[in-house]
């Protein structure tokens, strides 16, 4: 067989196999940040956390596709290594970019909720203490000057 065939199968199973381990650690890991960013909803979590893993699937599978090829043809062992680091090399610099990516994005969502959660005052107003009409200052009325006979 071919030794350019050779390194597209380990490419191909290497590549594929990553994007998959990647894809669940995220999945399972990324589950509980997701939820805190989205104030507890955990089917709003769970939709949400599907929809990014099928995302990263298609946007990793389709870019390890489109790097499959390979201009020059594999002639011996050391030129086989040499394509598949700098193949599995640029698709882990993917996966990471990707990841990270999907770590600021969601990052920011979560720090726009903390920054509403924290304008929102904790108990809800009990009463008007504005001034009352016709009987003076109001409840609150400002300190009497004068002196205090040190």
């Amino acid at each position: 067989m071919d030794l350019t065939v050779i390194a597209y199968v380990v490419y191909l199973l290497i590549s594929v196999a990553l994007t998959i381990w990647v894809a669940r650690t995220l999945s399972k890991n990324g589950r509980i940040f997701l939820s805190d960013v989205l104030r507890g909803d955990e089917k709003l979590a769970d939709a949400v956390n599907h929809l990014l893993v099928v995302g990263f699937y298609l946007v990793n599978l389709g870019f390890v596709a489109l790097y499959l090829n390979q201009d020059d043809a594999v002639t011996d062992a050391r030129g086989l290594f040499e394509a598949l680091s700098v193949k599995l090399g640029v698709v882990l610099l993917v996966l990471g970019v990707m990841h990270l990516g999907n770590v600021y994005v969601l990052n920011k969502i979560r720090r726009r909720g903390v920054m509403e959660r924290e304008q929102t005052p904790p108990v809800p107003p009990q009463g008007w203490t504005g001034p009352t009409t016709g009987k003076g200052p109001g409840p609150w009325a400002a300190p009497a000057t004068g002196s205090t006979g040190a």
